[in-house]
């Protein structure tokens, strides 16, 4: 298998002159794009960084977020992308972790940046306008007349690091060698049956397996990553017709935006062919309003992971609403019944257990980044156990559940429901709290508190002082129901299931009275109901 430079310079060779990506007014062919990569590489080399270093990048999708991905393939480095909205503490930890030896950032991201102690103390790469006193600016970094960068690295060698988060909260980060990106890649290319000169709207961030897919998968077939720095539905839309976009590769959430936004109906969007989704479950009805809106010649369902990028593939989504498919081209996947220790007993048809993929596919990672405890837990008899629940049926075809763990998936992002417990338990109103995620069209799950009260509160004040606490929009509940019991075990364990599944006492009319009467109780004092 190549490593990505190599790669790369493949893709230069067979397609010097064809369009690679699109932001805004810039419009850069392979050949050009090399040439600013190689810039980049130059100016990374300057700045000391080494083959193996971290670059920890804290950017929206944008050319220099990509440029970075590739240089940092050419020069060895472990890219270390994160979410451009994360705060501070979220900052510090990616850096320490890493042990990143330099950072990204822009506009959007600099005042987390310029408050993160951790920052501090490394050279910070600028990016565009608005960012305040950086190390250096990325024109700076990458000012133009470097020789041409030769890759650095081979197939062994660590690509990147994606950050993963648990039922802890706390991130996981997901090594990912050369080799495994390469091959998720060409798999990708191959289960979407992406033809020479695609085009796909770059707007799934590059800190997300999904967006680092499309990437790459546009560089092996001579195609085109249109940036997309920060979802929009007119802003999508205008790009599609205008760039006459090929395929999109989204989440539900993103696609049920798109089909309901007003300006749909009257923007030309014949040109896209292929739809792909993946990071949530997708509902009948969007399935069957994007199957109508766009009469698509293939409709792909991925089930995959950032650890292992396929699971599994359903390339006719709408004629099975709910099935996740079959193992792609790298994987092996079965049922284990719930809580077997052996990977090899494997689920009857129609029977729910956690869903396992080989460790030893093309695709996959090898381990956690210093998280033994999460490798034990994750790793049984060379197989990767997901986390996931979900059955085969009588067809083989596998359907996805739920999670082992809670996660809640919501417009493609895991949010943990321990973090936004964590913050709602400190309202002094607030006796208890469970956070699960409901089924919802737009979002896949919708993030919803279960909230029993001391006294009076209301969802906007919960909301006002989650925000006060620094919870980030994202991982807000959208949904507040105010309950007499929060259901649990014998033994005091949270049961989260009853409460998806409806089965909770609700307050009834006189408690809700009572406590909205006592709202004014100071905090420290509250009122019984």
């Amino acid at each position: 298998m190549l490593d990505l430079g190599t790669s790369f310079l493949a893709s230069v060779s067979r397609d010097p002159r064809a369009l690679a990506i699109v932001d805004g007014e810039t419009r850069l062919t392979y050949a050009a794009w090399y040439a600013r990569i190689s810039d980049t590489v130059a100016g990374l080399d300057r700045l000391g960084l080494k083959p193996g270093d971290h670059l920890v990048t804290v950017l929206q999708n944008r050319l220099e977020a990509a440029t970075l991905h590739w240089a940092c393939q050419f020069a060895g480095l472990v890219l270390t992308p994160i979410n451009w909205r994360a705060k501070p503490d979220e900052i510090d930890f990616a850096i320490e972790n890493s042990d990143a030896r330099a950072l990204a950032y822009e506009a959007v991201s600099a005042a987390a940046v310029r408050a993160s102690a951790a920052a501090r103390s490394l050279p910070r790469i600028a990016v565009g306008q608005g960012t305040g006193s950086g190390t250096i600016s990325f024109a700076d970094l990458a000012r133009p007349g470097a020789e041409p960068a030769r890759p650095r690295v081979g197939a062994e060698a660590t690509s990147l690091m994606l950050y993963t988060s648990g039922t802890t909260a706390k991130p996981k980060g997901v090594p990912r060698r050369h080799r495994a990106e390469r091959a998720a890649a060409l798999a990708h290319v191959a289960q979407n049956l992406y033809a020479r000169g695609e085009r796909t709207l770059g707007v799934m961030p590059l800190y997300h397996t999904m967006g680092v897919r499309s990437l790459i998968a546009m560089s092996l077939i001579g195609g085109a990553f249109v940036c997309l720095p920060r979802f929009d539905v007119p802003g999508a839309l205008r790009l599609i017709a205008a760039e006459r976009v090929t395929n999109l590769y989204l989440v539900p959430t993103l696609y049920h935006d798109l089909v309901h936004h007003p300006d749909f109906a009257g923007t030309d969007t014949a040109s896209v062919r292929k739809l792909g989704f993946a990071g949530a479950p997708m509902t009948d009805g969007l399935l069957a309003r994007l199957t109508e809106a766009f009469r698509p010649d293939l409709f792909v369902n991925h089930y995959g992971s950032s650890e292992v990028y396929t699971f599994t593939i359903n390339q006719d989504a709408a004629t099975k609403p709910g099935s996740a498919g079959r193992a792609g081209l790298n994987t092996l996947v079965r049922v284990v019944p719930l809580g077997a220790a052996d990977p090899e007993a494997t689920a009857a048809p129609g029977e729910e257990g956690e869903i396992a993929v080989i460790a030893s596919g093309d695709e996959a990672f090898e381990g956690y980044w210093r998280r033994p405890e999460a490798d034990a837990k994750a790793f049984r008899g060379g197989w990767y156990f997901t986390g996931d629940t979900g059955f085969a049926d009588a067809d083989g075809d596998i359907f996805v559940t739920g999670r082992v763990d809670d996660m809640i998936i919501t417009g493609g992002e895991n949010v943990s429901p321990v973090e936004i417990e964590s913050c709602l338990s400190l309202h002094p109103a607030v006796s208890e709290v469970a956070v699960v995620g409901l089924p919802d069209e737009r979002w896949g799950k919708r993030v919803t508190a279960f909230v029993k009260r001391r006294y009076g509160t209301d969802g906007p004040a919960l909301d006002a002082h989650c925000r006060a606490a620094g919870l980030p929009s994202h991982k807000l509940p959208r949904a507040y129901v105010f309950v007499a019991e929060i259901p649990k075990s014998p033994v005091g364990k949270l049961l989260r299931r009853q409460l998806v599944a409806g089965a909770y006492e609700a307050e009834t009319g006189a408690e809700t009275e009572a406590k909205s009467k006592a709202k004014a109780a100071p905090a420290g004092e509250p009122t019984a109901a």
